[in-house]
């Protein structure tokens, strides 16, 4: 007996949906068992963690404009912290961060999605930069063998520069530098909070946050809390998860220069209310730090700042500073900026010090310094609280020399690049990432994080700022020249779309 034709369709047809269904409820069933036996042998707060870790992955592979969100959320939020297992060593958040949004760069290259590599004007002195620092390490080996750790954060410290050549590549359009901008804001901004919240709330609470990332290699207990001078009788300073004062005071430098402009700009990137608030949040968190250099370097950013462009921010930084002479809750801490001007403080003298011992050890080997993993000499060590010795003892005056030309280069670039004409938005965020770079060189006189293997997700911000603000250039430059080159520079670029 043959059936219908359409009846046996029917027939093959709800066969085939309940194995469909048989199908998909079996990988349903074996995915919750695996979650449920995941977080019952690792933890909740460590599944959570994996969980959110793949879906960023997976974001970054689809578009890298992504991997900016997740760099700058780890590098603001958890610059520190570790992966709770081993390959031989223990792979930070940061690498996973800086990895994956240079391998899906490296990659759409490879496989000719992205058909244009762009290097600006800058290109040629920073790669012959991060050329110097390797050949550096190399020499070093000579004399002092290198360890995983060493590796692994000179490694760091080499994509953190190379993220100069990833901006300019993947931040084609006003679109994307307004997203990526915004980004940085936000993170920033999340960074204060939690540190302005971490000295505001009682000690038991800072301690017992920080002790539950111990399982992510954090440093926790009252150990990681912060005072003046160390004395834990004495003014605490504040931390966030950075966990060093002065850190924290540089990441606020580059957040407070960027953040200022939209306070006054035509045309601002987020809620004027909400960039007020911003503002204040991060300028506190810097004060709360009691870090002089980054003081200093905030009131460069904001000098140039006011100089160039928005006058009103020097009426606002002279409140400011009056606020802070005259108010009886500040004193102390004008006091203790006398004290490291006149040289009288302990911190002070030490860097002295430091200073006299980093020219030793820099005369002594003054071409290519002694590389990054020891010293060969006894009577010396390696590490100085300034930017430009840490430079020179690394690299050598060759090196110093280097960051110096790279440093010139930048801003001559913006200089000529601002004289073209922007719009108030590009203008708002070219001057604030400006500034930035120049208050960081200028706290660089007084601290050494900017180029330091101990932290360097400051090294990925420090770079990030610079290939963003070349990378606005490039694109005001094609957009002005034209529909035609500004398809062109586009070919490879992944649009992020968006509502202005």
């Amino acid at each position: 007996m043959h059936l219908p034709f359409e009846q046996v369709q029917r027939l093959a047809f709800s066969s085939n949906q309940h194995v469909r269904w048989l199908f998909f409820g079996g990988v349903l069933v074996a995915g919750a068992l695996a979650i449920a036996l995941f977080v019952g042998i690792a933890g909740p707060v460590i599944a959570m963690a994996a969980a959110f870790a793949l879906v960023a992955g997976m974001m970054i592979l689809a578009d890298t404009h992504w991997g900016f969100v997740a760099l700058v959320a780890v590098v603001f939020g958890l610059p520190f912290a570790s992966l709770p297992f081993s390959i031989g060593f223990k792979p930070t958040f940061l690498d996973l961060a800086l990895m994956a949004l240079v391998f899906v760069w490296v990659l759409k290259l490879a496989i000719g999605q992205e058909r244009v590599f762009l290097t600006s004007p800058l290109g040629i002195p920073v790669a012959i930069f991060m050329l110097l620092a390797l050949f550096s390490f190399a020499y070093g080996l000579i004399h002092s063998s290198a360890d995983s750790f060493t590796i692994r954060h000179f490694a760091e410290i080499l994509l953190g520069i190379s993220l100069f050549f990833v901006a300019i590549n993947t931040v084609r359009t006003s679109a994307e530098v307004v997203w990526v901008t915004r980004w940085l804001m936000l993170g920033g901004w999340l960074a204060a909070i939690i540190a302005v919240a971490f000295y505001l709330m009682p000690v038991s609470f800072t301690v017992s946050a920080l002790d539950r990332l111990a399982r992510f290699d954090y440093p926790g207990g009252t150990g990681a809390l912060r005072y003046i001078e160390d004395d834990p009788n004495g003014t605490m300073r504040a931390i966030g998860t950075a966990i060093d004062p002065n850190v924290l005071g540089g990441m606020m430098i580059l957040v407070a220069a960027l953040v200022a402009p939209q306070l006054v700009a035509k045309e601002s990137l987020l809620p004027r209310w909400l960039v007020w608030v911003m503002m204040a949040t991060a300028t506190l968190a810097l004060y709360l730090t009691y870090s002089r250099s980054a003081l200093l370097g905030l009131a460069a950013a904001l000098g140039l700042l006011g100089v160039l462009k928005y006058r009103r921010l020097l009426v606002i930084g002279l409140i400011g500073l009056a606020l802070l002479m005259l108010l009886p809750q500040t004193q102390d801490y004008v006091v203790r900026l006398a004290q490291g001007f006149a040289g009288e403080d302990l911190a002070t003298q030490m860097r002295f010090g430091e200073y006299k011992d980093a020219l030793i050890l820099i005369l002594r080997y003054p071409i290519f310094g002694v590389g990054f993993t020891g010293v060969p000499d006894i009577d010396l060590y390696l590490g100085v609280s300034m930017l430009y010795l840490i430079i020179a003892e690394n690299m050598g005056f060759v090196g110093l020399l280097a960051f110096l030309a790279v440093m010139a280069g930048y801003f001559m670039l913006m200089a000529k690049g601002w004289q073209l004409g922007f719009s108030p938005k590009l203008e708002a965020i070219l001057l604030g990432l400006a500034s930035g770079v120049l208050g960081a060189l200028v706290s660089g006189f007084f601290d050494h994080y900017w180029f330091n293997m101990e932290y360097p997700h400051m090294t990925v911000l420090f770079w990030l700022y610079m290939g963003l603000a070349t990378a606005t250039i490039l694109v005001q430059q094609a957009e002005r020249a034209g529909p035609s080159e500004a398809i062109a520079r586009q070919l490879s670029a992944n649009a992020v779309t968006q509502v202005e």
